[in-house]
């Protein structure tokens, strides 16, 4: 087999392929120099293991010449030209144009068509796929999208989704990691990128996903209705783009990879809180104070001329669900299918579970006692804090063992050991001192 880079060598023009094989070039420089130390034309053949005649004729030639190609002959020669005019007209298609060739009289086959007509089909397609770029006005437009992120947190390899929020113009980005991509994270992480940049834009481009479009068609976009009444009570206009198009949110495909490669390279967190915190900082400290590589500018002094739609003082879109648990014994209080602790001050009274789109938030009245990530089912989440002097630091309850059966008929009485007060041989030492 030929090795890359490896140039095949024809054999000299008085040598055919029956007489010897090709060499490679390296293998005829090699010839040529043990030749040119003397070594007989016998010996260098047989340690070739080519013919002599091919040694002899690369010592009249004295250096490489590279093999010329011959010309091929091909049974669509004749119907090139019309081949190369017809193609545009049925798109290129390989099993149409053999159809019609064989009423002129072809006898190859299909795939030969197939081979002469894919480089017309490459050449006419080249370009179709460029985007060009579309600049908005100041606070007309923001792009929405979910990445993906495998990195660890706590003790566990997991898949962050990310979402980040980019104002077209500005570049400003937002972003926020979620443990999935359902219509609460999405609702969450816009309202937090509005109050992060103190306003709403005119218009929000998302992608195709189930959170906000349950269907793209051809003439029209059906949106979830909690997307639609979500972005009515912020005064947004949403616009999905045309499936299979991502270039069309460009601005928040290329932010998304910005914070992967960027935010979170070889970074661990103890905590999704911790990891949204970093997000946030880097957010503020890194990506608004950069360059931009396409409008060469900072984002943060873009910013001021953002027209946002100022927040007011309307309050929080309320699509979160609010139920209520009494506080069992074990100050762990079950929702949906698992267990998350509260301070044990509380247990016996009623407290307010708030679930949000990735946590859950537990109220006594209006003050929060307890936020705890949302988890699979049958999982239980503690937080040591909550058990304050019930606990000890390995885990385990710190309260006195009980005190030993006394009564087992099985163990020996003679066994046990009198305990007495230590007061009392304190009373013997000194009794019996000098």
């Amino acid at each position: 087999m030929v090795e890359a880079g490896q140039a095949l060598v024809a054999l000299p023009a008085t040598l055919t392929s029956s007489e010897a094989p090709v060499l490679k070039e390296e293998k005829v420089e090699e010839v040529l120099a043990r030749l040119a130390r003397g070594e007989a034309v016998v010996a260098v053949a047989r340690a070739f293991g080519i013919d002599p005649k091919t040694v002899r004729a690369w010592r009249a030639r004295g250096q490489y010449v590279p093999r010329r190609g011959r010309p091929r002959c091909s049974i669509l020669d004749g119907y090139a030209a019309w081949l190369t005019a017809r193609a545009p007209e049925v798109d290129y298609n390989a099993a149409v144009l053999t159809r019609e060739l064989g009423a002129q009289g072809y006898t190859g086959s299909a795939m030969q068509v197939s081979r002469f007509v894919r480089p017309l089909r490459v050449a006419a397609r080249v370009g179709q796929d460029a985007t060009g770029r579309f600049e908005t006005a100041p606070g007309q437009q923001a792009q929405v999208d979910f990445g993906q992120r495998k990195l660890w947190i706590g003790d566990g390899y997991v898949a962050a989704r990310l979402f980040v929020f980019t104002l077209s113009y500005s570049r400003r980005i937002y972003a926020q990691a979620f443990p999935h991509e359902r219509l609460p994270a999405l609702l969450e992480g816009h309202e937090r990128a509005f109050q992060h940049f103190g306003g709403v834009p005119a218009q929000i481009v998302v992608d195709n996903a189930k959170g906000a479009v349950l269907h793209h068609g051809r003439d029209a976009v059906v949106w979830h209705p909690t997307y639609a009444d979500f972005a009515g009570y912020y005064g947004f206009r949403a616009w999905a783009h045309a499936p299979h198009r991502p270039q069309t949110k460009g601005k928040v495909e290329s932010g998304v990879k910005y914070v992967k490669r960027n935010a979170l390279a070889g970074k661990r967190f103890g905590s999704w809180a911790q990891l949204n915190d970093w997000l946030l900082e880097w957010a503020t400290t890194v990506a608004d104070t950069r360059v931009h590589g396409t409008t060469h500018e900072v984002p943060l002094a873009r910013f001021p001329a953002e027209r946002l739609t100022p927040l007011g003082s309307r309050p929080p879109y309320c699509q979160e669900r609010i139920r209520q648990r009494v506080v069992p014994k074990d100050a762990l209080v079950a929702i949906d299918g698992s267990r998350y602790s509260v301070p044990v001050r509380y247990v016996g009274e009623t407290v307010t579970v708030r679930e949000l789109a990735s946590a859950y938030e537990l109220r006594a009245g209006e003050t929060v006692i307890a936020r705890h990530p949302r988890l699979g089912r049958h999982r239980v989440a503690m937080e040591p804090a909550h058990y304050a002097g019930l606990l000890r630091p390995g885990g385990g309850r710190s309260l006195l063992p009980p005190a030993p059966p006394r009564w087992d008929p099985g163990y020996p009485v003679e066994a046990d050991v009198a305990v007495r007060d230590l007061a009392t041989y304190a009373a013997l030492v000194e009794e019996g001192a000098p």
